[in-house]
């Protein structure tokens, strides 16, 4: 599936296609995707196509195209503090988008079939929180992944808010599907090859839509011919937090807050520079002149036999003018991790520094 928009340069270039062509719609969303580079999700050797709009499959590790993930994310309609249910989360990459929108108070799980996939979701998601900048900008709710067939869940699990599946689904498992959500709650899954949108409006009622025509590998059935009982799968427990992980979060906003203040005393009442208009450019024509003589018509272009001389000075004039009054190109400062450097400057013991940056590398 994918190739429904143009490949990009760089993450931030993906983006901006899927933007343009109204896959990503809402600035929560389009926050999440510019936040986590899809290239960190790929094996090294495969890197050249993290940007282009494809699915990509490497033995059990599996993404989909850029175009799913961004309806999928949309007909969420995530918010801070809601649970999630990832069925198939696979690398981790859609479960730690929707952590940086659900927050530190949200529930992000995830059920994945091959254990080799679980790992490598781990070392992903513990690259992303030790080396990226970007997680210092949100709050994460940070996945918890389990191995199992997700056609094996316990019938006592708790309910979510939002849940995803990651695989076809056939018809006589769409109400197992359903009755793993919340009365409000959205589901997002493959349903009989159309990417479905289902909203639990009741206990018994539903509302569906379908979103796009896809085409999805299809859910593994349970395999009972081993020991012929099934494998039941336990989600992970909903954790409170501990008192020393709340105060971890609330001093990072406390600094975050002071950080935007001080940005905003900086700059004044905002305004930024006013835009550079780009100078408009006239083109010289040549006149074509229509003389009647008697009954006769005659077409004839009068000009100056220096005129094609003149023509080529005219461009390379109007060339000139665009050099002269383009802006010199500067390169852009890399950017900084405030929140790194006001933690770093904080009258604090070493430890304490660290625990609040989460001992990241960066």
């Amino acid at each position: 599936m994918g190739g429904a928009v143009s490949a990009g340069e760089d993450n931030d270039e993906l983006i901006d296609n899927l933007k343009e062509a109204q896959y990503i719609r809402t600035e929560l969303v389009e926050q999440a995707f510019r936040a986590i580079d899809r290239a960190d999700y790929y094996l090294e050797e495969f890197k050249d196509n993290a940007y282009k709009d494809l699915a990509w499959k490497h033995g059990n590790i599996h993404l989909s195209a850029p175009c799913i993930y961004s309806e999928v994310m949309e007909a969420l309609d995530l918010q801070p503090g809601l649970s999630f249910l990832n069925l198939g989360s696979g690398t981790g990459y859609l479960s730690s988008m929707v952590g940086l929108i659900l927050g530190p108070f949200g529930v992000n799980h995830g059920v994945e079939l091959h254990s080799d996939v679980i790992e490598y979701a781990k070392q992903k998601l513990d690259f992303f929180i030790k080396t990226s900048d970007s997680f210092d900008k949100f709050e994460f709710c940070e996945p918890s992944f389990v191995t199992g067939n997700c056609l094996e869940i316990s019938p006592d699990c708790t309910q979510y808010d939002r849940v995803y599946c990651g695989a076809g689904v056939q018809k006589e498992h769409e109400d197992y599907m359903k009755n793993l959500l919340k009365v409000g709650g959205i589901l997002v899954m493959p349903l009989e090859e159309k990417l479905t949108k289902i909203t639990r409006t009741g206990p018994s009622a539903w509302e569906t839509k379908k979103i796009l025509a896809v085409s999805f590998a299809p859910l593994i059935l349970p395999n009972h011919t081993d020991s012929g009982k099934s494998r039941i799968v336990h989600l992970p427990p909903v954790a409170v937090r501990s008192l020393q992980d709340l105060a971890r979060i609330a001093i990072r906003g406390t600094i975050k807050k002071i950080i935007h203040q001080e940005a905003m005393s900086k700059n004044g009442n905002g305004l930024k520079n006013p835009p550079r208009f780009k100078r408009r450019r006239v083109r010289r024509r040549r006149m074509e002149t229509i003389v009647f003589l008697d009954k006769e018509v005659f077409a004839s272009r009068i000009s100056n036999p220096s005129d094609d001389n003149n023509n080529s000075e005219d461009l390379e004039d109007e060339r000139q003018e665009e050099e002269e009054t383009k802006p010199p190109e500067l390169k852009p400062d890399p950017p900084v991790n405030f929140l790194r450097e006001k933690v770093l400057s904080l009258p604090l013991p070493d430890p304490l520094k660290y625990y609040l940056l989460y001992y990241r590398e960066k």
